[in-house]
């Protein structure tokens, strides 16, 4: 495996270019979305993003369980319940998830193996490495506006830095 790249230097930045090898691709491009891009979405410009957007099916998961991580009846949870749910029945109605296939099975025992050998537990990121397993497998560049959550997987697959917007959204 090739030397591990410092975390700067292992993801790209969609808004600064450097170089041939690491050029964000063109707006006409696809790419694969993690879950907090298509949870900011609406806040992100979309000159970040590639103009198709593809999700994973686990990006699907996250957002189903994501409701049921609010608890409570006062009027703050009511709320922030029907926020997620509204950006869940919105992205099932937009997106036709990829697959969490037995390709990206595969690719998983690898990118898991990228990061123990940098040092870090992959069971901690369980959803970021499978996403990620799905963009790999589908030959898709990986857009997140949390590049630290792929560091060390640059062998496999394409991370494009999206920066966070300022300020960021409430919920």
């Amino acid at each position: 495996m090739p030397a591990e790249s410092s975390p700067t230097e292992s993801v790209h930045a969609a808004q600064a270019p450097q170089g041939p090898a690491h050029t964000a691709p063109s707006p006409a491009a696809r790419g694969l979305v993690d879950t907090n891009i298509i949870i900011l979405r609406n806040h992100i410009n979309p000159a970040s993003l590639p103009r198709d957007l593809a999700i994973s099916a686990v990006t699907l998961a996250e957002l189903s369980a994501g409701i049921h991580h609010v608890t409570g009846d006062s009027p703050e949870a009511i709320t922030e319940r029907s926020r997620r749910m509204d950006i869940l029945q919105r992205v099932e109605h937009e997106f036709d998830p990829l697959p969490f296939d037995a390709a990206a099975a595969r690719l998983y025992g690898r990118v898991s193996a990228a990061v123990l050998a940098i040092g870090r537990q992959p069971r901690r990121r369980i959803a970021d490495l499978m996403i990620a397993s799905a963009a790999a497998s589908n030959g898709l560049p990986l857009y997140t506006t949390n590049p630290h959550d792929y560091v060390g997987l640059t062998a496999l697959v394409r991370v494009i830095a999206v920066p966070v917007p300022r300020p960021m959204p409430e919920g």
